[in-house]
């Protein structure tokens, strides 16, 4: 008895149910276009901003990384590398997903 009862509330059982399957469709494909438009899409024009900086980098930028170094560019090694110098004069091999953002784009808020 109990299951009859939860079939009723759920839309599932009756043979007077009419469009019950197309309305469950629509609602479904409204809730994956709201999905993509709120999560999908600007996570990819994210990502796509994020690989336009760091292809922009060059040898003498200031940069720090996700680590938190601070450092500038002194070698372009290769696609995926980096060599930055940092102050005391020390060299460090990073690689180019590891730059969170160009020194001189920050800005310090007083």
């Amino acid at each position: 008895m109990n299951f009859d009862l939860i079939m009723l509330m759920a839309g599932g059982g009756g043979a007077d149910q009419k469009g019950g399957g197309a309305t469950q469709l629509i609602f479904l494909g409204l809730i994956i276009v709201v999905f993509y438009f709120f999560m999908i899409r600007p996570q990819m024009k994210k990502t796509k901003e994020a690989k336009k900086f760091r292809e922009s980098l060059k040898k003498g930028d200031k940069v720090i990384t996700i680590g938190g170094l601070h450092g500038r560019i002194v070698e372009d090694s290769n696609e995926t590398t980096f060599v930055i110098e940092t102050e005391g004069g020390g060299r460090i091999k990073i690689e180019r997903v590891a730059v969170a953002s160009n020194v001189s784009e920050v800005s310090i808020q007083k």
